[in-house]
């Protein structure tokens, strides 16, 4: 199917073949026509296809794939991402509940359920529903698909999901006896933000915990790579809330394949945290500047970055109050990222004394003579002038 068209393609690999059912209101739907002869259309309201989205996806009785159905239209790029990261495709043949991830700063949300037992799907062993949106919130969107998955076991049509969907984007809400309710406001973003364990991190690699607050610190690559998808979104989730002054989930990619599109993508960002579940990323140095081997909880600091990320008195006072904090039966994840957050405002008033400003420049940049003048220790000065600089403080 031409990308980000508004036909129908037939379905295998004859292509070709005119919508069934509904007519395409316009270049925003997109649909596959099945041989049990199930399709629909609808108009596209308007929003960004690489936004706001959603599709699913169907595994037969045959074992093929098929992209089914869309709303808005995708382009072909999105299309091939969306069904790597769907497990139908995976040759493992493993049945992931949910996973999520961010490319090109859109978030998907994906739900794949096995077919049991459903008239209205007779000839579908698996499908999948998938969400594309602008917020991070797997909780919000794992509620929300699982909802979306049970209308469409009993329907196996779209069109009673797309007035789910749509009620959501605009009015924030669907309610159904029979399939549950959904309420967008009842996910707030901050709750999305401590849904993992920072205690759980530091259990796992103590003293080492403080490599990785270095890292986010200083805006560098950190890769993880675990061979179970579940296990890497748990801990990548969690990472930016070691910085948590930034309360920024933009730098987290936690589903990538080593795939040309999502490696060009991820390389244009300045900072973040990758996930892969392939272990030949070990062997791409040119994606990492800290590589996490989650499954040996082993953590390597690339030689590139080895002077900016030179450990001193002031990084070992760090590491010993996240290990104290998270070790400390009476203090939840929450306390812990406070305590950390606090460290980190110390750090930064400390750094913010060092600056000044000059040249009708509104933002402080750092004096370099300050800094010396202090005569910290070595490796706290190069860690200050590193921030500085990963803060964008430095005189160009």
């Amino acid at each position: 199917m031409a990308a980000g068209g508004g036909a129908c393609g037939g379905r295998g690999p004859g292509g070709g073949g005119a919508c069934g059912g509904r007519k395409a209101a316009g270049p925003g739907w997109e649909g596959k026509s099945r041989e049990d002869g199930r399709a629909g259309g609808a108009a596209a309201a308007g929003r960004g296809a690489d936004r706001e989205h959603l599709s699913t996806i169907e595994k037969d009785t045959n074992g093929d794939a098929l992209w089914v159905w869309c709303y808005p239209s995708v382009t072909a790029e999105v299309r091939s991402l969306l069904l790597r990261k769907c497990c139908l495709t995976d040759e493992n043949k493993l049945l992931h509940t949910f996973v999520f991830g961010q490319y090109k700063r859109s978030w998907f949300y994906i739900t794949t359920v096995e077919v049991q037992d459903s008239p209205a799907l007779k000839k579908v062993t698996h499908f999948s529903i998938v969400l594309m949106a602008k917020d991070f919130n797997p909780e919000k969107y794992a509620a929300f698909t699982r909802i979306l998955c049970r209308i469409y076991l009993k329907h196996g049509s779209p069109v009673k999901m797309m007035e789910s969907y749509i009620a959501v984007l605009t009015k924030g809400i669907c309610q159904s006896e029979e399939n549950g309710s959904f309420l967008s406001k009842d996910f707030d973003a901050r709750k999305a933000y401590l849904a993992g364990s920072i205690k759980d991190i530091v259990s796992q690699f103590g003293m080492e915990t403080v490599i990785l607050y270095t890292a986010l610190m200083l805006k560098k690559r950190i890769v993880v790579y675990h061979p179970r998808i579940e296990a890497i979104q748990e801990f990548t989730r969690t990472l930016p809330a070691l910085v948590w002054h930034r309360q920024d989930w933009s730098i987290l990619h936690s589903y990538v394949h080593l795939n040309e599109e999502e490696v060009e993508a991820l390389k244009a960002c300045t900072g973040y945290i990758a996930g892969f579940t392939d272990s030949e990323v070990n062997s791409r140095p040119d994606l990492y500047d800290v590589y996490v081997n989650l499954a040996d909880s082993e953590i390597t600091i690339s030689p590139v970055v080895k002077e900016a990320m030179t450990m001193g008195k002031l990084h070992k006072e760090i590491g010993q109050l996240i290990v104290q904090s998270a070790e400390d039966p009476d203090k939840s994840d929450s306390q812990v990222i406070k305590d950390i957050s606090l460290k980190t405002k110390e750090i930064l008033a400390t750094l913010a004394s060092l600056t000044e400003v000059s040249d009708g420049n509104e933002k402080p940049t750092l004096n370099s003579e300050a800094l010396k003048q202090k005569r910290f220790p070595p490796a706290t000065e190069n860690f200050l002038f590193h921030l500085a600089a990963a803060e964008q403080m430095l005189k160009i």
